[in-house]
Protein backbone atom coordinates (compact mmCIF):
# COMPACT_ATOMS: atom_id res chain seq x y z
CA UNK A 1 0.00 0.00 0.00
CA UNK A 2 1.77 3.42 -0.90
CA UNK A 3 1.46 5.83 2.18
CA UNK A 4 -0.06 9.20 1.97
CA UNK A 5 2.76 12.00 2.70
CA UNK A 6 2.43 15.50 3.25
CA UNK A 7 5.50 17.47 2.61
CA UNK A 8 7.20 20.03 4.18
CA UNK A 9 8.65 22.92 3.13
CA UNK A 10 12.19 21.76 3.91
CA UNK A 11 12.10 19.04 1.77
CA UNK A 12 11.31 21.39 -1.64
CA UNK A 13 13.97 23.78 -0.56
CA UNK A 14 16.40 21.02 -0.39
CA UNK A 15 15.59 19.79 -3.83
CA UNK A 16 16.23 23.21 -5.05
CA UNK A 17 19.10 24.26 -3.25
CA UNK A 18 22.88 22.88 -4.38
CA UNK A 19 24.82 23.70 -1.40
CA UNK A 20 23.72 20.18 0.19
CA UNK A 21 23.72 17.81 -2.26
CA UNK A 22 23.15 14.75 -0.39
CA UNK A 23 20.43 16.49 0.87
CA UNK A 24 19.36 17.41 -2.79
CA UNK A 25 19.46 14.06 -4.21
CA UNK A 26 17.57 12.43 -1.25
CA UNK A 27 15.13 15.41 -1.51
CA UNK A 28 14.63 14.81 -5.19
CA UNK A 29 14.22 11.51 -5.02
CA UNK A 30 11.54 11.32 -2.66
CA UNK A 31 9.36 14.05 -5.03
CA UNK A 32 10.20 12.12 -8.18
CA UNK A 33 8.45 9.17 -6.23
CA UNK A 34 5.19 11.06 -4.87
CA UNK A 35 4.98 12.46 -8.38
CA UNK A 36 5.25 9.19 -10.08
CA UNK A 37 2.33 7.93 -6.95
CA UNK A 38 0.32 10.35 -6.90
CA UNK A 39 0.46 9.77 -2.98
CA UNK A 40 2.21 13.71 -2.14
CA UNK A 41 0.39 16.49 -0.59
CA UNK A 42 0.73 20.11 0.54
CA UNK A 43 -0.72 22.86 1.93
CA UNK A 44 -0.51 26.45 0.63
CA UNK A 45 1.41 27.35 3.49
CA UNK A 46 4.12 25.27 1.77
CA UNK A 47 3.77 27.18 -1.36
CA UNK A 48 4.02 30.25 0.72
CA UNK A 49 7.31 29.07 2.73
CA UNK A 50 8.71 28.03 -0.49
CA UNK A 51 8.41 30.52 -2.33
CA UNK A 52 9.66 33.10 0.41
CA UNK A 53 12.81 31.05 1.06
CA UNK A 54 14.40 30.39 -2.06
CA UNK A 55 13.67 33.65 -3.60
CA UNK A 56 15.08 35.33 -0.47
CA UNK A 57 17.24 33.30 2.09
CA UNK A 58 19.10 30.53 -0.74
CA UNK A 59 22.35 31.81 -1.88
CA UNK A 60 22.11 32.55 -4.49
CA UNK A 61 18.67 33.57 -4.99
CA UNK A 62 16.35 31.85 -6.85
CA UNK A 63 14.97 33.88 -9.73
CA UNK A 64 11.06 34.59 -9.22
CA UNK A 65 9.74 33.53 -12.43
CA UNK A 66 11.45 30.16 -11.55
CA UNK A 67 10.52 29.94 -8.19
CA UNK A 68 7.07 30.59 -9.74
CA UNK A 69 7.20 27.75 -12.42
CA UNK A 70 7.62 25.74 -9.40
CA UNK A 71 4.67 26.25 -7.45
CA UNK A 72 2.45 26.38 -9.86
CA UNK A 73 3.52 22.97 -10.98
CA UNK A 74 2.80 21.78 -7.61
CA UNK A 75 -0.70 23.05 -7.73
CA UNK A 76 -1.43 19.53 -9.99
CA UNK A 77 -1.21 18.64 -5.97
CA UNK A 78 -4.17 21.05 -5.25
CA UNK A 79 -2.57 22.11 -1.89
CA UNK A 80 -4.84 22.10 0.92
CA UNK A 81 -6.29 25.65 1.70
CA UNK A 82 -5.48 26.86 5.42
CA UNK A 83 -8.69 27.75 6.60
CA UNK A 84 -10.75 27.70 9.64
CA UNK A 85 -10.43 23.56 10.28
CA UNK A 86 -6.74 23.51 9.90
CA UNK A 87 -6.20 26.74 12.19
CA UNK A 88 -8.47 25.56 15.01
CA UNK A 89 -7.02 21.80 15.06
CA UNK A 90 -3.50 23.72 14.79
CA UNK A 91 -3.95 25.20 17.99
CA UNK A 92 -5.25 21.99 19.79
CA UNK A 93 -1.99 20.61 18.13
CA UNK A 94 -0.33 23.30 19.79
CA UNK A 95 -1.32 23.20 23.29
CA UNK A 96 -1.43 19.18 23.56
CA UNK A 97 2.27 18.83 21.64
CA UNK A 98 4.23 21.87 22.50
CA UNK A 99 4.96 22.22 19.35
CA UNK A 100 5.23 25.76 17.14
CA UNK A 101 3.06 27.59 15.93
CA UNK A 102 4.23 26.96 12.13
CA UNK A 103 4.80 23.42 12.84
CA UNK A 104 1.33 22.78 14.32
CA UNK A 105 0.08 24.65 10.78
CA UNK A 106 1.49 21.78 9.13
CA UNK A 107 1.03 18.90 11.57
CA UNK A 108 -2.81 20.09 11.33
CA UNK A 109 -2.76 20.07 7.33
CA UNK A 110 -1.23 16.70 7.20
CA UNK A 111 -3.97 15.39 9.24
CA UNK A 112 -6.89 17.15 7.46
CA UNK A 113 -5.23 15.82 4.40
CA UNK A 114 -5.74 12.14 6.10
CA UNK A 115 -1.98 11.87 5.19
CA UNK A 116 -0.15 9.19 6.67
CA UNK A 117 2.71 10.15 7.09
CA UNK A 118 5.01 13.64 7.64
CA UNK A 119 7.89 14.14 5.67
CA UNK A 120 10.12 16.77 7.43
CA UNK A 121 13.34 17.33 9.31
CA UNK A 122 11.90 19.30 11.06
CA UNK A 123 10.27 17.47 13.62
CA UNK A 124 11.44 14.03 15.41
CA UNK A 125 11.39 11.07 13.06
CA UNK A 126 9.36 8.28 14.07
CA UNK A 127 6.95 10.95 16.44
CA UNK A 128 3.24 10.62 15.88
CA UNK A 129 0.70 12.70 16.10
CA UNK A 130 -2.17 10.52 16.67
CA UNK A 131 -1.82 8.25 12.99
CA UNK A 132 0.41 10.75 11.19
CA UNK A 133 4.65 9.51 11.63
CA UNK A 134 7.15 12.13 11.23
CA UNK A 135 9.34 10.74 8.72
CA UNK A 136 13.16 12.55 8.30
CA UNK A 137 13.30 12.53 4.14
CA UNK A 138 17.20 12.07 4.79
CA UNK A 139 17.30 8.77 6.80
CA UNK A 140 14.40 7.18 5.13
CA UNK A 141 13.95 5.87 1.85
CA UNK A 142 11.04 6.21 0.02
CA UNK A 143 10.47 3.11 -1.26
CA UNK A 144 9.69 1.48 2.15
CA UNK A 145 6.20 4.38 1.84
CA UNK A 146 4.84 2.52 -1.32
CA UNK A 147 4.54 -0.44 -3.22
Amino acid sequence: MTAIVFVDTNVFVHASDARDPAKKQRALDWLASLWKSGSGRISTQVLHEYYSTVTHKLTPPMPRNQARADVTDLLAWRPLLVGDAVIQLAWSIEDRFGLSWWDSLIVAAAQVSRCDVLLTEDLQTGQRFDALEVVDPFTADPGDYST
